[in-house]
């Protein structure tokens, strides 16, 4: 008796089993909505919170499958077309975007400072922009260069017509001072490091150090005001789940890293690894939270442009960034 009640018992919870597993098979799982983010450089650290934010789940747990990749043009042009969902900028771009009625926004900063500058080898002498006198800039052949190294010499009486100006383009900036310029403008959290690591001794110059102004985002993450007014939702999920990779890149780098060399193995490693340890504290940098943006600093950005004549009216720098979709 006691043998056929068990198996009585037996049956009953694979038959509840199969009804259990049976229901589920019939539901469907909802399926991850497809996200693309357009990167404006070949990954690197600046980019990392992305990663880590695809590699741990954080992204999928927000019920987004987003993919990371290169731009095959220019990052805003192609967002506000709504190409991609989102993309990776910098202050300077967005405001000339805006100045053209171009509907895109900067919705995070990356870091909270400007840690690019111009570098030279040590040997070059060029320790203040008086020293660029005479010698050669290697850059992309953007006015917004010209006028920024015209604006440095200035301000300590020195000639921009002594400087030759010469177009490099998507080259990499340590071989254009080894090679082809005496200076170029890198961002030290990427190339800086990359020149320490080689044993290259530089002279760098920060621009947030002798210019305020100059002290502006970049890189920033944007999206087109399109996803804006039609999908909020999607891009306030894709915010929560960015800022949590961004925590994770600063409170524990070394992951970051690792998720940013599984998704580009071709990077030398001691260079990821050094330059996000090198970044961990520049993300976020004081502020409340990481992302946050100041209206001033868009404002003094915006005034630097117009009084160097880069610029012939002020843009309404309240349409070219948000804070609001940050969690």
């Amino acid at each position: 008796m006691r043998r056929e009640k068990g198996l009585l018992v037996l049956i009953f919870i694979v038959g509840l089993l199969g009804a259990v597993f049976s229901g589920c098979a019939g539901k469907s799982v909802p399926a991850l909505e497809k996200v693309t983010v357009l990167l404006d450089w070949t990954p690197n650290t600046n980019y990392s919170g992305m990663y880590a934010a695809a590699a741990e789940g954080y992204y999928a747990a927000e019920g987004l499958a987003v993919e990371i990749i290169q731009a095959p043009g220019n990052v805003v042009q192609l967002v506000a077309a709504g190409k991609a969902h989102f993309g990776v900028s910098y202050q300077e771009e967005v405001t000339f975007a805006r100045l053209e009625a171009i509907p895109v926004v900067s919705i995070a900063a990356v870091l909270q400072h400007n840690t690019s500058g111009f570098a030279s080898l040590k040997e070059k002498g060029i320790a203040t922009p008086k020293d660029f006198e005479g010698k050669r800039y290697g850059g992309w052949g953007s006015p917004v260069e010209e006028a920024t190294i015209r604006a440095l010499m200035d301000r300590v009486g020195a000639d921009f017509n002594k400087v030759s100006i010469v177009t490099t383009g998507e080259v990499d900036s340590l071989i254009v001072i080894e090679r082809e310029a005496d200076f170029a403008w890198i961002y030290y959290g990427w190339t800086g490091v990359e020149a320490e690591l080689r044993g290259l001794e530089l002279n760098f110059i920060a621009l947030n150090a002798i210019e305020p102004a100059l002290d502006y985002y970049t890189p920033v993450l944007i999206t087109g005001e399109h996803l804006i007014g039609a999908n909020p939702d999607l891009v306030r999920r894709f915010m929560r789940a960015t800022a949590r990779g961004y925590r994770l890149a600063m409170e524990r780098p070394a992951e970051a890293a690792e998720a940013l060399l599984a998704a580009a193995p071709e990077l030398d490693r001691n260079l990821v690894m050094t330059s996000q340890e090198w970044l961990k504290d520049k993300y976020q940098a004081g502020a409340a939270a990481w992302g946050l943006q100041q209206r001033e600093v868009w404002e003094n950005y915006a005034h630097w442009l117009f009084e160097h004549g880069l610029i012939d009216k002020l843009p309404d720098v309240d349409q070219a960034f948000t804070n609001k979709f940050l969690p």
